[in-house]
């Protein structure tokens, strides 16, 4: 699977250009869930600079925002021959912060 279309990649580097512009007050939805099919992984990502350089809220056992290599995403090999996914059914519901907040007191991401 392809992790980002054109139309989810260009609202990826908007934010970023907006978070650039106001970093103060930058709290934008999540535009993209990428997750692990095979166990521990989930990535809510609210922006990509133009070097694939995401940024959002990164689980692996302990939920923190950060940032994560688009490439790395891709080049990851799990069990079947599978490899990390787009949930292509997932919206955003709210900020990347509430994500965090919720996530910090329930200990994963829920999303």
């Amino acid at each position: 699977m392809k992790l980002l279309t054109k139309e989810i990649k260009e609202k990826l580097l908007k934010n970023h250009k907006l978070q650039q512009k106001d970093d103060e007050n930058y709290n934008p939805k999540p535009v993209v869930k990428f997750f692990n099919p095979t166990g521990l992984g989930t990535w809510l990502i609210a922006d990509m600079d133009e070097d694939g350089i995401c940024f959002g809220l990164c689980d692996l056992g302990e939920p923190e925002l950060g940032y994560v290599a688009l490439k790395e995403l891709e080049e990851i090999r799990l069990p079947f021959g599978l490899g990390i996914e787009r949930d292509i059914h997932w919206e955003s519901k709210k900020s990347l912060n509430d994500y965090a907040n919720e996530a910090r007191v329930v200990g994963y991401v829920n999303a």
